[in-house]
């Protein structure tokens, strides 16, 4: 397992401490989201605002229609849920210039239990109007997806998982807003899987590579905006799609996917992720074989939407 993400999160704002923009926020969980980080290299540029996430948000949107570059960060259920109405009004509705960073997203938050994990968190931010929404994959993505969020102009929603996963991304690698990658190219299917996802998928096409059954897998770290031309060159060589997400199958990854493609190529589809289900406490290992986001559920969703493809 990689470096966890949340931890290169507060690496890279460290390095970056030398634009006289930038400035953090916290929401009184910086050991968790790991922006302490850059308090401790740059604490004139650091603001605490405390347990108010409404207030961060407002704060946020007042610096950066003063020109400055704000990264507001706190749990992924926290800012989807408790600052939704000042995202939605003070940060969205007038473009402001604002990064919202989203951590310990999904069930694999583990023991903090339904309260503390978001699966609606990409349903929700998708849903507004000039949000772009990301969401990164292994620990070189995420570097690249903070740096290139930075320095994106516009309301940015940056998605990181708690748990790491094993770096497959080379050092060199380049994160551009609204297009995704081939990770592993096959014939048979294509899965599209966006964070702690990509790296089942890959596991996933291992093992079906082994009964001659050869996906193609499709990293899609820019969810809004989505790359709309992999998809359907993706669909029409393959002829059926399986999505794989950490979030619920209502209105994120998947619904995003099935969007594109009932407009501009339809194919069977099957999709991996959270059943219309709150999160629960327990080990975070347990829990996603629990809500069926692992590997072998990927290669089951693919044994079932190869069949509906004949």
């Amino acid at each position: 397992m990689g470096t966890a993400m949340r931890e290169i999160f507060g690496r890279v704002l460290q390095t970056m401490a030398e634009d006289p923009r930038l400035v953090v926020l916290d929401a009184d969980l910086g050991s968790a989201t790991k922006v302490l980080m850059f308090r401790d290299v740059c604490p004139e540029r650091f603001v605490d605002v405390g347990i108010a996430e409404q207030d961060m948000i407002g704060t946020a949107a007042g610096l950066a229609s003063c020109g400055m570059i704000p990264v507001a960060a706190t749990f992924s259920v926290f800012l989807a849920g408790r600052a939704l109405d000042q995202i939605r009004n003070s940060v969205a509705y007038p473009k402001l210039n604002v990064k919202l960073v989203g951590t310990h997203a999904g069930v694999s938050v583990g023991y903090d239990g339904a309260s503390h994990e978001a699966v609606e968190d990409i349903a929700v931010m998708r849903a507004l109007p000039n949000m772009t929404v990301l969401c990164s994959s292994d620990a070189v993505e995420t570097e690249a997806m903070v740096r290139t969020a930075v320095a994106h102009e516009g309301p940015v929603y940056l998605r990181i998982s708690r748990i790491g996963t094993a770096d497959y991304h080379a050092p060199d690698y380049e994160f551009v807003v609204g297009r995704g990658e081939v990770v592993t190219d096959g014939s048979d299917c294509t899965v599209v899987a966006t964070g702690i996802m990509v790296e089942q998928a890959m596991i996933a096409a291992r093992e079906l590579a082994q009964e001659g059954i050869r996906i193609r897998v499709v990293n899609m770290p820019s969810i809004k905006p989505i790359d709309r031309t992999l998809l359907v060159d993706s669909a029409r060589k393959t002829g059926a799609v399986v999505t794989a997400e950490e979030h619920s199958i209502i209105g994120g990854l998947g619904s995003a996917v099935a969007e594109v493609l009932a407009e501009e190529y339809p194919v069977p589809m099957r999709y991996v992720g959270i059943r219309d289900r709150f999160g629960t406490s327990g080990d975070p290992n347990v829990l996603l074989e629990a809500y069926g986001l692992r590997a072998s559920h990927i290669a089951a969703a693919v044994k079932d939407v190869l069949h509906a493809k004949g």
